[in-house]
């Protein structure tokens, strides 16, 4: 898995690639806290480059939710495949997240 950031104003955009598992989700959890202590008021995760993502990964978008609502911050999600769609519908967190085709649709509050 590699991770791409990306600063616009007070959007950090995280972009992953590959695939995001129980052996690199410690190294997404640490990127996505590490975003959350920043200033930026605004984390978009884009997953248009991810194929995979476990159960491990999912667990690292709702330790990020609860992390940026806790600081009254907002979060989406963007890019995902039909694979991935399926995984956020079926584990719930789909009902939960802004959820957008891609970057470009997301417009900060």
């Amino acid at each position: 898995m590699q991770i791409d950031e990306t600063i616009t104003k007070d959007v950090v955009t995280l972009t992953l690639r590959g695939r995001i598992d129980s052996t690199n989700a410690d190294v997404f959890e640490k990127a996505v806290l590490r975003v959350s202590h920043a200033n930026a008021t605004h984390l978009l995760l884009d997953f248009s480059s991810v194929d995979y993502m476990s159960s491990a990964g999912l667990r690292v978008v709702l330790i990020a939710a609860k992390r940026m609502l806790a600081m009254k911050r907002e979060l989406a999600i963007c890019g995902l495949n039909a694979t991935l769609d399926e995984v956020f519908t079926t584990s719930g967190l789909g009902s939960l997240l802004q959820i957008l085709p891609s970057a470009a649709a997301f417009s900060p509050s």
